[in-house]
């Protein structure tokens, strides 16, 4: 997906003086302002990877359609571009404050929490502002989403307001005085406009995010191939054995803003957050987010336990013909273009839910497109070589191989991704 934005003119100080002559200072400097409350709203919109959700596969940026599959039917993103019949034109600053970070439209519907209006409660008047003030600049395009495809009762907006008597707390962001201002700016951005609790935090049957298992990883719906979709699971982002525990802040920093570190590189949904949010943030950003993460305390689900001796024994071998060589007996992969990921220690590989291993076995990783410069060599997909028990038995040796702590994967869950 592209990260383009479309391009805006932005008059220095002294064009503006040379445009207008003997102009009051006053309207030089509000210029000035203006214009550098775009450039901010222009960040935080990156920060926040507004393209990403808002932008549909072919269609332009930020006029939505993009079809989100969960477990209640399948819901829209909105147009946000400044279009005054399908988009946000006619709003209000206020109006869209309230849509921000209360969760409701002009007319007083509720927005269902896929838009993460339970994360961006916590921006700042003045991050809002400058949010509004960029969206507004965009040119206006005139795009209508499709409707939602919700099952009853889930398609019953005011439904909503019961939701969030239940699980939504409106709030601003509080520094933590005990903590550096790196922490601090770190919280804001992972919790706030990041909103990663929102793919990193496991839901409950109604779709609210654990507060006890907070980022110690999730699951949602994405594509696993062309117009095949499955779960996909998202790793433990706290400092539990099987999240970012052997990860450093520098190895952190650097995923966040390259996609790749000395243990791993990304891939699948993960593309889209780095490709078109974190990598175009600041370096003191994103060391901030890293910090912030490192000092998340170990936090994990329960995982089941190691398959039997038989199967694990199945999975070695499997391991042994058709990955050894690539991620070495050690599991420690290497640096060569002949050689494969680290798969020891690995968050993915030791989630409590497996998915996203089986996905990558079965399909092989989707790397980002277009590509970054070429490291590893390209992992092929094993859907049509290995059957599910296989599968099954090669991702439980690599949960448990080398000090991982993942459990058994049975044939079940492979046949759910297959």
């Amino acid at each position: 997906m592209s990260c383009r934005f479309p391009a805006r003119r932005i008059l220095t100080a002294t064009a503006l003086v040379v445009f207008l002559g003997t102009a009051p200072v006053a309207a030089v400097v509000a210029a000035e302002s203006a214009a550098a409350t775009m450039e901010r709203g222009h960040y935080l919109a990156t920060a926040g990877n507004c393209t990403s959700c808002h932008t549909r596969e072919g269609g332009q940026p930020f006029t939505g359609g993009l079809a989100f599959a969960t477990p209640f039917g399948t819901l829209y993103s909105t147009n946000i571009t400044p279009d005054v019949d399908t988009g946000i034109g006619k709003w209000s600053e206020q109006e869209f404050a309230r849509a921000i970070r209360a969760g409701v439209r002009p007319n007083g519907e509720h927005l269902y929490p896929a838009f993460p209006y339970p994360a961006f409660t916590k921006l700042t008047d003045e991050d809002v502002a400058a949010l509004f003030a960029y969206l507004k600049s965009l040119a206006p395009v005139k795009y209508a989403a499709p409707a939602n495809e919700l099952r009853f009762p889930f398609n019953q907006r005011w439904t909503l307001g019961m939701w969030k008597m239940l699980y939504f707390l409106e709030g601003r962001f509080t520094p933590d005085v005990a903590r550096s201002a790196e922490w601090n700016r770190g919280a804001y951005l992972v919790e706030g406009l990041g909103h990663c609790g929102a793919c990193h935090s496991p839901r409950n049957f109604l779709g609210a995010e654990s507060s006890d298992l907070a980022m110690s990883g999730g699951e949602y719906s994405d594509k696993v191939a062309e117009g095949t979709v499955r779960s996909w699971s998202t790793p433990n982002l706290t400092a539990a054995p099987d999240g970012l525990h052997s990860w450093p802040v520098e190895d952190l920093a650097a995923y966040l803003k390259t996609g790749r570190n000395t243990f791993a590189e990304t891939y699948g949904p993960m593309n889209e957050v780095i490709m078109n949010s974190t990598r175009h943030l600041s370096d003191a950003d994103v060391h901030a987010m890293a910090t912030y993460l490192k000092g998340l305390p170990d936090n994990k689900v329960k995982v089941p336990a190691n398959a039997n001796a038989d199967v694990l024994q199945a999975g070695e071998t499997l391991y042994n013909v058709h990955c050894g060589t690539c991620h070495l007996p050690t599991g420690l992969g290497g640096d060569a273009e002949s050689s494969g990921a680290r798969l020891a220690g690995n968050p993915v590989v030791q989630a409590g839910n497996p998915a996203s291993l089986i996905n990558i076995i079965l399909y092989g990783p989707q790397l980002p497109n277009p590509p970054l410069p070429k490291r590893w060599k390209l992992m092929e997909g094993f859907g049509d070589k290995l059957a599910d028990d296989e599968v099954a038995a090669l991702a439980s040796f690599l949960r448990s191989a080398w000090g991982n702590v993942g459990g058994a994967v049975s044939t079940d869950q492979v046949a759910k991704q297959r």
